[in-house]
């Protein structure tokens, strides 16, 4: 077993040692209790039976201490359950709060390799796997081991060679578990891996259900569903079958115990009151030797769970603050790409690309599918670092700027219209906290919005489902519009972003864009090349690099990909018409 991962997972808990320390001394105390119960019992049989003159009232005061050392027991034994779970769950709370806030500072790269359904499992059902290594394991830790001795001493109390006979069966009981143990964290971090698939195939299902719909696909997902659920089912029965092995071996070895000690007691004739002291002890017993001999196991599971949350919580933090980083106060000259390259681990997607933007300039990028046009945009507000040449806004480099402040700096509007299951004002809003309801009519206004949020059941407070589900295309896209006109920043950023407007809306919400982007810096990446013929400089992109740049005419002029690209998206527009009838 990996001990680092465990003492590292018993780390989080250090903030509250206070709350777990009571809950080892409450476990402590009901530890004595069980003894002190034991013998409470022993005397109080012992007055019964064999002492025929002892006064009745000699009998009560003990029979009292009976319920006294019971009602002693019951609440140090709910003190230490509750204590030390209320620190179990609240180490979960922390490491989902731990991981959430380690994967907004990763990259977009960290995202690009990892499946969502296999994030949400690491912060979902692993940590609730680890809580169990600090709630449980740690409660039966501080109860178990004490009432173990304490129950051993009182064996020894009454009888020491049957003790010591009975001592000789304990580590034969570790047997079970040292041949399970690897078995249990091998089968637990596989189960979690294919819960992690569960949940991602359920989540692409959910997203994608219009598609899946579309293509009648529902039976296909099914068997993927099922396929996948099976592979779980099989990887949780294997834990279930290594875990449930242990207590019946255990008490199989138990039961050749019992039979020698009733033989034992039957020749040495034990008196009555030691006998059900001595039976008492051994039953008790029962419960720690158990709990003690699954701590392994569980240890084992809530490994297998932590290695994959410290396996987000390790990754190094590829975009961050630079030491002494300064704030940008939001004032743009010029924006410059100079020799910036990129690669995505191997694959070059940027090679060399340099040019400078002027404020109030409007830049557009063309290029065919992967020429790099939105990984260009995307180095921008720094979603990925560039790997090589250097991108500086009035001719300070952008690492050298605090992420906060050169983001907030930024608009983005992306073809891929991201939604919050919130009411229409906070989704307008989002990001720009402080907007008063005028100021989110306004953007609303010019963003050719008003007019459909005034038709929803409750206007702006309308909820929008997840993603904007209850809204059209058009109207999500006017909404991501709106948030960007609110958010009013010296740069924008623009990814087609009138592409799904119909031919009314989108004049509307040209003219306001065109309104917002007067004084502004604007990056725009075009599919569309009939919405940029009044950008002031275009550029072409081709494998990574630039091949051309230039006016809109002077790209015509020249004949090049540009020119191609324009006559194909013209010749196609004629064509599509004759092709739909």
């Amino acid at each position: 077993m990996d001990f680092r991962v465990y003492r590292r997972l018993l780390g989080v808990s250090r903030p509250y040692a206070g709350r777990l320390a009571m809950g080892v001394v409450a476990g402590l105390v009901y530890a004595g209790a069980n003894g002190a119960f034991l013998y409470a019992v022993n005397k109080g049989l012992g007055k019964v039976y064999d002492e025929a003159t002892v006064p009745l009232w000699r009998i009560g005061l003990v029979a009292a201490l009976i319920p006294c050392v019971g009602f002693l027991r019951s609440l140090s034994d709910y003190a230490s359950k509750y204590w030390i779970r209320w620190v179990g769950c609240r180490v979960v709370m922390d490491l989902r709060n731990a991981v959430v806030s380690r994967l907004n500072q990763l990259s977009l790269s960290y995202f690009a390799a990892s499946r969502t359904g296999e994030i949400i499992s690491r912060i979902t059902n692993d940590t609730v796997m680890a809580e169990n290594a600090v709630s449980s394991v740690v409660e039966d830790l501080a109860k178990e081991p004490v009432t173990l001795l304490v129950m051993v001493g009182i064996l020894f109390w009454l009888d020491p060679w049957l003790a010591l006979a009975s001592l000789v069966l304990f580590p034969v009981c570790i047997v079970p578990v040292a041949l399970f143990g690897r078995r249990v964290r091998r089968f637990t971090r596989e189960a979690q891996e294919r819960i992690a698939d569960l949940v991602s195939s359920l989540q692409e299902m959910i997203t994608g259900v219009r598609v899946v719909k579309a293509f009648g696909m529902e039976q296909y997902e099914e068997q993927r569903f099922q396929e996948q659920n099976r592979a779980f089912f099989g990887r949780v029965m294997r834990v279930a079958r290594a875990n449930s092995a242990v207590e019946p071996l255990i008490m199989l070895i138990s039961t050749v115990g019992i039979a020698i000690v009733l033989l034992y007691v039957r020749w040495r004739a034990m008196p009555f009151n030691q006998f059900v002291t001595y039976a008492g002890a051994l039953v008790m017993m029962y419960t720690p030797v158990k709990k003690l001999s699954r701590i392994h196991l569980q240890i084992q599971q809530a490994v297998g769970a932590a290695e994959r949350i410290f396996d987000v919580l390790d990754r190094p933090v590829e975009v961050r603050d630079r030491p002494g980083a300064a704030m940008f106060d939001g004032r743009v000259r010029y924006v410059e790409f100079d020799e910036v390259s990129f690669s995505y681990e191997t694959d070059r997607v940027l090679d060399g690309v340099s040019f400078r933007v002027l404020a109030g300039q409007r830049l557009a990028i063309v290029g065919a599918s992967g020429a790099g046009k939105t990984t260009l945009v995307n180095l921008l507000p720094r979603f990925y670092d560039v790997t090589g040449g250097a991108i500086r806004i009035n001719g300070v480099d952008i690492r050298d700027f605090s992420l906060r402040s050169l983001r907030s700096a930024m608009g983005i509007v992306t073809q891929e219209t991201v939604l919050f299951n919130d009411t229409v004002a906070n989704n307008i809003r989002y990001g720009s906290a402080g907007a008063s309801p005028e100021a989110v009519e306004q953007a609303a206004r010019r963003a050719n919005a008003h007019d459909f949020i005034c038709e929803l059941p409750r206007g702006y407070e309308t909820v929008i489902g997840e993603h904007g589900v209850r809204l059209s295309g058009g109207q999500r896209q006017r909404l991501a519009i709106a948030r960007a006109i609110l958010r009013n920043p010296p740069i924008l950023i623009l990814d087609e972003a009138t592409s799904a407007l119909d031919t009314e809306s989108e004049r509307l919400v040209q003219a306001a864009l065109g309104e917002l982007m007067t004084g502004r810096t604007v990056f725009a990446i075009a599919h569309r090349l009939s919405t940029i013929a009044h950008c002031e400089q275009i550029i072409v992109l081709d494998g990574g690099r630039i091949t051309e740049r230039g006016a809109h005419a002077e790209l015509m002029a020249l004949g090049g990909l540009y020119k191609r690209l324009h006559d194909m998206q013209f010749r196609d527009a004629d064509t599509a018409p004759l092709k739909a009838v």
